[in-house]
């Protein structure tokens, strides 16, 4: 649910200006989740998987948390991207690879608006069989907005989003910026809040899921030991 889409022609100028500050001032929602998943490491940190890993940014994080880290993208021009940047690096290897062609035992799973692209059931399921016992799984999340309620909570999100461009990149962008490299792959959540809820807790039970600001979820689990 967007306000830019509502009928109220207010609404409509308002949304739209949202979007020429938010242009302007631009900031990685994704990115700002990564402080949420590093104090949320298990305490074994011999192996990490990252979960559509992208350009690397989050595997540069957890590189020197754990013994090793293996970043994995179905898109081959991003694993292309990761693999480059980490050449040479012992700690780190990229597979361009689907999810659920990875196998071995892992510590933590991470995974930054990747879910959405992927069966939720199946992945989540295979998630959970790839964990050792007491490692932990860590998902940032995308969800279709529907009811009342995701707009009670995507709507103080536009309205912050433009402050929080203003604190976090001050000086406005008067041209799009090339950042070079292959776009990210984008596609649009299918599921709600309510059912993603009712999978995780049928499938990862004990897991706490919540919603946060800046239209994405959280989603943490361990692994029983």
């Amino acid at each position: 649910m967007d306000i830019r889409t509502v009928p109220n022609p207010l609404v409509r100028a308002g949304g739209r200006w949202l979007r020429r500050i938010n242009d302007r001032h631009p900031w990685s929602h994704n990115d700002h989740f990564h402080g949420w998943i590093l104090r949320r490491l298990p305490a074994r940190r011999r192996q990490a998987l990252d979960v559509g890993c992208g350009a690397g940014l989050l595997l540069s994080r957890l590189r020197g948390r754990f013994d090793e880290v293996l970043g994995v993208d179905a898109d081959a021009a991003m694993a292309a991207v990761a693999t480059e940047r980490f050449a040479g690096d012992p700690a780190v290897s990229v597979r361009h690879a689907r999810f659920e062609e990875v196998d071995g035992t892992f510590d933590a799973i991470t995974m930054v608006a990747v879910l959405h692209h992927l069966p939720l059931e199946v992945a989540l399921r295979h998630g959970a069989e790839l964990l050792k016992p007491g490692g932990r799984l860590l998902v940032i999340g995308l969800a279709r907005a529907q009811t009342l309620t995701d707009l009670a909570w995507d709507l103080p999100s536009s309205l912050l989003n433009p402050l929080v461009g203003l604190v976090k990149h001050p000086q406005p962008v008067t041209k799009p910026v090339d950042e070079g490299g292959p776009p990210l792959p984008m596609r649009d959540p299918a599921e709600t809040f309510a059912e993603i809820s009712t999978v995780v807790r049928r499938v990862l039970p004990g897991a706490r899921l919540r919603r946060r600001l800046f239209f994405r979820y959280t989603l943490e689990w361990t692994r029983p030991a």
